[in-house]
């Protein structure tokens, strides 16, 4: 009885043993698959090594775009080769990186830089930003092929494995038939999507072949072609009459070389924001595969935006319904032509050449030479300079600061003197005026040197017993007739203006002789 007991014991005790091992392996696993799952997390960060190179010609817009990507609101212009980065979010993994941005200068002398921006390195991890300016769409065909071209010789000259091209090749080719607008019902920022959605990509075989004329060049670079300042699109119209089918014959151009790139496209506004914060996130798209969940846009014609893969020949013939006065064949510049005379538009100030030293110096000597003072010695109301003066301004006196003050004279003036016939000649060319008298005849006596007390003729009395009842003054041959009742007034007027002067030279006087004395 007790064997037996003790193996139904022993029998009993079993299972329990076998089930606590399983909870042990059960735990065991617990931990295996938080590991694996943690492992499968890290594996799906935001990579670090990613850039972006940006290209397209002076004044087409690429660091005022680069800048609106970034959230900058004054971008600072560079030359050369700039650097850049743009912060990405991963919001379902709370997860933060930075997309390093090469911005190349448009002019061609800079061309050599390319090579630090792409290289064989970073050659598998960059996407290509090629920017045309609504500005001068006259220019987009040659701009896009230029760019393509410098584009394509480069990457020829780089050193790559040729199963790394190979792959980047493929790649692009299957994403373009892959392409899909459906919406899928997993949470948008979920890695299961996004890694499904890369591996889908990589796995499939069965697909279609491309269709004709798409990626017949294919680089192996995701390139977006973005047409900056569409906020533009009013001043063609109403400056060079642009119409609807001038901007649909347009944009089939464009398209239809995107197509040959495997290029999306992209019309962009910063100025009106349209289409940035798309852009922004078809390029985390493209580069990281987060959701991009907006289809392709071609209703606005200042806002179209065209996934890689979503267009065809078939959408693009839609634009030839608009096109009345054009074929879609067309050569592109001789519908959009560039206007004869137009001004350039350009956010840089211009260069103000300095002008040699000894050059400029020499100019003003010249200057000074033809604008020379009078010689001393020479009345300044017998220089032209005084005739024109009064000729402007026949009422004002003459000016005391260059013809020296009364108060600063020789000791020795007189009435008689020099400066005496200039005040006395200003006294009655004022009066002269003042009376209505032929302003030309004023004029002439100015411009002749000033009346004198030599130029007077015929009885003159200036006292108040004189019967004179007319008044001829005789300068240059010319006689100027005063009426006689004006003759009392003016007698009166000279003796005021006699006794005046005749003080004034006494005082003159006594100062001179206290000098002297002194």
């Amino acid at each position: 009885m007790e064997m037996l007991t003790q193996s139904q014991v022993i029998g009993l005790a079993t299972p329990t043993t076998a089930a606590r091992k399983k909870e042990i392996e059960a735990k065991e696993n617990l931990w295996s698959s938080i590991l694996s799952e943690v492992q499968t997390q890290s594996n799906t960060k935001l990579p670090s090594n990613k850039s972006v190179l940006v290209l397209g010609d002076n004044a087409s817009g690429k660091t005022t775009l680069i800048a609106k990507l970034q959230g900058v609101e004054d971008p600072k212009k560079g030359s050369g080769l700039e650097y850049a980065y743009i912060d990405v979010r991963d919001e379902y993994r709370d997860d933060l990186t930075r997309l390093g941005v090469w911005i190349l200068d448009g002019d061609p002398g800079h061309n050599n830089l390319l090579k630090y921006a792409l290289n064989e390195l970073n050659y598998a991890h960059t996407l290509v930003i090629l920017t045309l300016s609504m500005t001068t769409p006259w220019s987009w065909v040659e701009q896009l092929q230029h760019w393509m071209k410098i584009l394509e010789d480069h990457i020829a000259g780089l050193k790559l494995e040729t199963d790394v091209k190979q792959q980047c090749q493929q790649r692009l080719s299957t994403e373009w038939q892959n392409y899909c607008e459906t919406i899928d019902d997993l949470d948008p920022g979920s890695p299961i999507k996004r890694t499904n959605r890369l591996s889908s990509v990589d796995d499939e075989l069965d697909v279609l072949p491309l269709p004709e004329g798409i990626l017949t060049t294919n680089l192996g670079l995701d390139v977006v072609v973005v047409v900056t300042k569409t906020d533009y699109m009013t001043t063609l119209e109403k400056e060079l009459d642009y119409r609807d089918e001038h901007f649909d014959f347009m944009q089939q151009w464009i398209r239809r070389l995107c197509l040959m790139y495997g290029a999306s496209l992209f019309y962009t506004s910063v100025k009106e924001d349209k289409n940035c914060d798309l852009l922004y996130k078809y390029l985390t798209h493209r580069i990281y595969g987060l959701p991009f969940r907006t289809p392709a846009l071609v209703v606005e014609k200042d806002a179209v935006l065209i996934p890689a893969g979503w267009d065809n020949t078939k959408k693009i013939s839609i634009l030839y319904e608009n096109m009345q006065s054009c074929k879609p064949d067309d050569y592109y510049n001789d519908i959009i032509a560039q206007p004869p005379s137009r001004k350039t538009v350009s956010n840089r100030e211009i260069e103000i050449q300095t002008e040699d030293e000894q050059a400029f110096l020499a100019r003003q000597q010249q200057l000074l030479q033809q604008g020379q003072s009078p010689a001393r010695g020479e009345s300044p109301l017998r220089s032209g300079q005084s005739a024109s003066n009064s000729k402007s301004s026949p009422r004002t006196p003459v000016a005391t600061g260059v013809q020296g003050s009364p108060k600063k004279v020789d000791g020795k003036l007189t009435p008689g003197t020099q400066s005496g016939e200039g005040v006395l000649a200003n006294f009655f060319n004022s009066l002269l005026h003042k009376k209505s008298v032929s302003p030309g005849s004023a004029a002439a006596a100015a411009a002749a040197g000033g009346v004198t007390t030599a130029g007077l003729t015929g009885p003159l009395s200036l006292g108040p017993t004189a019967t004179t009842t007319s008044l001829r003054i005789t300068n240059g041959g010319q006689n100027d007739a005063v009426s006689s009742s004006d003759c009392a007034l003016m007698r009166t007027d000279a003796a005021l203006e006699l006794d005046r002067l005749a003080r004034s030279v006494k005082k003159d006087l006594d100062v001179s002789t206290t000098h002297s004395d002194c």
